[in-house]
């Protein structure tokens, strides 16, 4: 996902065209990160939206390597949690420290106060320290002893977990996977993709060092403003509206499903749609927009019938049956 200052400094301008300073993170993430294109582009809408990113892979596919890569393309403050199984709700949040020298409690910030939470193998960690991340997800705020403290703007989660049948780990809340804009999936990288990651490796790129790599800051707070203004205008016909309610009401009937999209669920579809149709160059949102992002917006927030789960349906492929089936308007 820098700042200081007198009353009378206005906010900062954006450095150029908002569309390319945010196109242009793709070449600058490309310098670190290969072939994982559809993430990039997820993790940018996130961005624009508003949203947090669940990126789910197995180990070794370069989930953490993204967002350390988006981070440096980024002019954002910007911090790391390492999420293990003896990791408390305050490490992530936030506590009260008594101080001897005031004799009175003072409030020591935890790393959740930043513009870009990278929250590293969030499910190795049991729920409760997972949940505390609820409130600042979707409030933006984080209350400690009753007195809520505002998170800074922008702020974004982005999140990497390894698959579920995986040894130690913790399946998220529905409440909180619920509060994820996208869940991308990182796959195995193609053979050539995997041929050039080691030929970097053998000229000497070094994953802990991206500033060697060559990547610089290319946009900021100021970019992303502007940028989500422009997001804001980008219309939406009664039309577009209608087929995301519809996309969503489909999957609560689909027979493989206990658990179908939420109203929060159509919310989201329609926003990143919407963020998707203003990188391509649009004013206005097409159904091949909803279509794009109807995965990683949806895939998290329907749960499977266990019947259908052992007979190898998966989410993905309920909602492309959804999308299929649901009639797209002119």
């Amino acid at each position: 996902m820098t700042e200081p200052t007198t009353d009378i400094a206005g906010p900062a301008e954006p450095a150029g065209d908002p569309r390319a300073s945010l196109e242009s993170l793709r070449s600058e993430i490309a310098k670190a990160v290969v072939g994982q294109d559809p993430a990039v582009t997820g993790l940018v809408v996130a961005l624009l939206c508003r949203g947090h990113v669940l990126l789910e892979g197995v180990p070794g596919v370069a989930k953490t390597l993204l967002v350390r890569a988006l981070a440096s393309a980024l002019e954002l403050d910007t911090k790391r949690v390492q999420f293990t199984p003896d990791l408390m709700p305050s490490d992530v949040t936030g506590s009260l420290v008594y101080d001897t020298r005031t004799a009175e409690f003072s409030f020591q910030p935890g790393p959740v106060f930043t513009n870009l939470l990278l929250a590293d193998e969030i499910n190795r960690t049991p729920p409760k320290t997972q949940s505390s991340l609820l409130e600042a997800m979707e409030e933006r705020q984080v209350t400690v002893d009753g007195t809520p403290r505002k998170l800074p703007e922008p702020f974004l989660v982005a999140a990497t977990q390894n698959p579920v049948e995986y040894e130690g780990t913790y399946p998220l809340p529905e409440a909180q996977l619920d509060r994820f804009l996208l869940k991308l999936t990182i796959p195995l990288p193609s053979r050539e993709d995997e041929i050039d990651v080691l030929t970097r490796h053998a000229s000497g790129f070094d994953p802990r060092d991206l500033r060697a790599a060559g990547i610089r800051p290319v946009a900021g707070p100021a970019d992303l403003e502007a940028a989500r203004a422009a997001v804001a205008g980008t219309t939406v016909s009664p039309e577009i509206t209608a087929y995301v309610v519809d996309i969503c009401r489909a999957t609560r009937e689909s027979p493989s499903l206990t658990m179908g999209v939420s109203p929060r669920g159509a919310t989201a579809l329609l926003s990143t749609a919407r963020a998707w149709a203003w990188l391509t160059g649009r004013d206005y949102v097409i159904p091949d927009d909803v279509k794009a992002l109807a995965l990683p917006t949806l895939r998290h927030r329907v749960q499977l019938r266990p019947e259908a789960e052992m007979e190898g349906v998966t989410a993905d492929s309920v909602i492309n049956a959804v999308l299929a089936h649901v009639p797209v308007p002119r």
